[in-house]
């Protein structure tokens, strides 16, 4: 009787990938990315921030919440998912609008200051995602599919995608991700070679 064993498989990137993910020379393509997405944020919270309604009241955001939790007799929810739609309600419920809409407003600005300089450009990035997903769920769909498409493309491109920005001074202080390999450390592709026992 003999068993099939595969020893140190490496599977590796397609080259798109490694050039759009881990190559240092795409951080142009993502400085763009980054600075157009940072700059939607940064427009869509002063439009928030200069607005008694969202950072003093909340009254801009509870009436988004309102529209966003109807069920209309006829046709479909701005909600689709039951759980989601219970989720606003409990926080209309408990007047969380007065303290959220604040949230919202500063953490879209300081969202888009990050993306822009590229300050921990994957952790802001999933924060703006976050964000996008969440309006997309409450029925707003607007140009949140887009951002969220980029935001994501910049969470996996986090290694590189603040190489042109602040994470280029930050990130190896951390210990990562930036170093070059020695020849030793360079891995050939396999030879699809198994072995039998």
């Amino acid at each position: 009787m003999s068993t099939l064993r595969i020893k140190n498989r490496v599977i590796t990137d397609p080259p798109v990938a490694e050039f759009l993910f881990s190559n240092t020379r795409s951080s142009w393509l993502w400085l763009l990315l980054r600075v157009w997405l940072g700059y939607k944020w940064i427009d869509a919270a002063l439009h928030k921030i200069d607005n008694p309604a969202w950072v003093q009241t909340g009254e801009a955001l509870k009436g988004f919440w309102m529209g966003a939790v109807q069920v209309p007799e006829q046709g479909r929810p701005p909600i689709a998912f039951d759980w989601y739609r219970s989720f606003i309600q409990f926080l209309l419920d408990t007047e969380s609008y007065t303290w959220f809409a604040k949230v919202i407003a500063y953490g879209e600005f300081l969202v888009g200051i990050a993306l822009i300089l590229g300050l921990f450009t994957g952790i802001a990035a999933f924060f703006g995602g976050f964000m996008n997903w969440n309006f997309i769920m409450a029925g707003a769909a607007s140009t949140n599919g887009l951002m969220l498409v980029v935001a994501m493309l910049l969470i996996l491109a986090w290694k590189v995608a603040g190489y042109i920005g602040l994470d280029y001074f930050l990130l190896p202080r951390l210990g990562t991700p930036w170093r070059v390999k020695s020849a030793a450390e360079v891995v050939e592709p396999p030879t699809n070679k198994l072995a039998r026992a």
